[in-house]
C-alpha cells in the first residue's frame, strides 16, 4: 500500500470583485518569482475574454523564440464565460477538473479572475489557499472592501466584497479548509507622498484586524511593468545572462517589492 500523501499544489487567487487593479501583473510576476526559484507552476487565466495574463505569458514565449532564448514559463490554460447559461454547469466541472488534474502535477497554481463577478469569479474562490487583493490608493478601491463614513471614520458596514470574502470562507470551512489566508496588496501605488494615499492604507490597517486580512505594501506604480509587458519579461528577468538589461534604482526597487509580496504569501 502506498502512504505517500498525494500531491496537493498551492492554489493563489489573485482577484478583487473591480477591474484594472493590476492583477495579471501580479500574477505573471509572482508566477516567474516561484519558477526561478524551482517551483513547479502553472496559471490558469479566468478572465479569458480580456486574457491579459494569457496575452503576457504569450509574449513570453514569443520574445524567447525570436531571441532563442530560455526564460522559465508556467504551464498555462485559459477559460473565457460561456454564454450559454445551460453549459455552465459543464464549464464548472472542466474548470475543477483542470485545477485538481494540475494540482497532482505542480507546486502551486496561480488563478488570475475577471473583474467582476460571474461563474467564473465563483469557481475560483472554491478552491483558494491565498487570496491575494490589489488595491490602488483610491477610496473608490476601499469602497469595495469597506462603505465608511468620512465625516467619522466610522466603518459603516462591510463593502460588497469583503461580504463575498466572508462567505467563501464560511464556504471553505464547511469544507474542511478552515484557514484562507487572505492578504490585500497595495497595487499601482503612487511613489508620491499624499493624504489620500494616508488614509486608504490607514482605513485598511484598521479594516485588517476587522476582516481577517494581512496588509502588504505591494507593488507602486512604475512604467517598467508595462513595458516588460510587450515582451513578456518581468523586472526578475532583466539580469538573465543572455539579456543583461540596465537595471536602474527605480527596476532593483521593483525586484524587491515582487520578492517582499513572493516572502509575504507565508504566514509563518
Amino acid at each position: 500500500m502506498n502512504d505517500t500523501p498525494e500531491k496537493r499544489a498551492h492554489i493563489i487567487v489573485v482577484s478583487n470583485e473591480k477591474g484594472g487593479t493590476g492583477k495579471s501583473t501580479i500574477a505573471m510576476h509572482l508566477a516567474i518569482k516561484l519558477l526561478q526559484e524551482n517551483f513547479s507552476v502553472a496559471t490558469i487565466d479566468l478572465d479569458g475574454r480580456q486574457g491579459s495574463l494569457s496575452k503576457y505569458i504569450e509574449n513570453r514565449q514569443n520574445f524567447c523564440a525570436k531571441k532563442e532564448i530560455s526564460l522559465p514559463i508556467p504551464q498555462h490554460c485559459r477559460f473565457e464565460p460561456e454564454a450559454n447559461s445551460y453549459l455552465i454547469p459543464n464549464e464548472r466541472d472542466k474548470i475543477s477538473s483542470q485545477i485538481f488534474a494540475l494540482s497532482k502535477h505542480v507546486d502551486a497554481i496561480i488563478i488570475d479572475t475577471p473583474g467582476y463577478k460571474n461563474y467564473l469569479f465563483d469557481e475560483a474562490y472554491k478552491h483558494v489557499d491565498t487570496l491575494i487583493t490589489p488595491i490602488s490608493d483610491s477610496l473608490i478601491d476601499l469602497n469595495v472592501i469597506a462603505d465608511i463614513d468620512y465625516s467619522t471614520n466610522k466603518v459603516v458596514k462591510p463593502g460588497h466584497y469583503s461580504n463575498y470574502v466572508w462567505d467563501c470562507k464560511k464556504y471553505l470551512a464547511a469544507q474542511g479548509k478552515p484557514y484562507l489566508n487572505w492578504i490585500i496588496c497595495g497595487n499601482k501605488i503612487s511613489p508620491t507622498r499624499s493624504k489620500n494615499k494616508e488614509l486608504v492604507f490607514s482605513h485598511l490597517s484598521n479594516l485588517s484586524k476587522l476582516y481577517g486580512f494581512r496588509l502588504c505594501e505591494g507593488l507602486k506604480d512604475r512604467t517598467i511593468y508595462k513595458e516588460l509587458f510587450l515582451e513578456g519579461l518581468t523586472v526578475l528577468d532583466m539580469q538573465h545572462p543572455k539579456l543583461r538589461m540596465r537595471m536602474s534604482l527605480s527596476h532593483l526597487a521593483a525586484k524587491f517589492e515582487v520578492k517582499r509580496l513572493a516572502e509575504f504569501i507565508s504566514p509563518e
